[in-house]
């Protein structure tokens, strides 16, 4: 009977033992990964954030985008005039407007009264626009007289007035309207460049003389 109680206590103290290992090994289990559990971040917020960057409408264009494309690209800018026919020449100056001055003619040939950057040519036709340039400086003017005369068959094809020939050659201003105010009374080496042929008489191509 002792023996049998004895072994009854044992059994009783083993299996309470055993039991109480089993419950601190499941706490001890799931202790362990709840730490591991709250290291893991949670999938759902993001999942949710990217559905509203797909679901959300495209960003407009900045103010300064929309204002670059509104400006005209480089090919449609205007172009420079195209030039028709150039080349140099020795040009005189003369200034035709009636007055009886230095023996002149009366009114300038082409109907237009004599003005800054009206030029004579011996055949090219009236109202012919021209550029001529020298020594880095350039006039737009336009064939609006005949001459020179004579000089011509000496190589000077071009008459320009007053005013532009003492430009060209030193960039003043004439003493008058009749004398450039300088000893030079050529410029040789003028460059000229016919822009637009006028609808005037005349021929059009390389000067001739008269």
């Amino acid at each position: 009977m002792q023996k049998r109680a004895l072994n009854a206590v044992l059994t009783g103290v083993t299996g309470t033992c055993l039991a109480g290992m089993m419950v601190a090994g499941v706490a001890a289990a799931s202790g362990d990964n709840a730490p591991e559990q709250k290291k893991m971040p949670s999938q759902q917020p993001a999942a949710a954030h990217d559905q509203a960057r797909a679901a959300a409408p495209p960003q407009r264009a900045s103010r300064s985008g929309n204002a670059r494309k509104a400006e005209p690209k480089k090919s449609e800018k205007k172009a420079g005039q195209k030039v028709l026919l150039a080349g140099k020449t020795t040009a005189s100056y003369f200034w035709d407007d009636g007055s009886g001055v230095n023996g002149d003619t009366g009114a300038p040939a082409g109907g237009k009264p004599m003005q800054k950057g009206l030029f004579a040519s011996p055949s090219w036709p009236l109202h012919t626009k021209v550029k001529v340039s020298y020594n880095g400086r350039s006039v737009v003017g336009f064939v609006g007289d005949r001459g020179p005369g004579e000089p011509s068959h000496r190589g000077v094809m071009l008459d320009l007035d007053t005013y532009t020939f003492r430009y060209l050659l030193d960039g003043k201003k004439p003493e008058s309207k009749y004398n450039a105010g300088t000893g030079e009374g050529h410029i040789q080496g003028l460059k000229w460049e016919v822009l637009e042929w006028g609808k005037g008489a005349g021929k059009k191509g390389a000067p001739q003389p008269f």
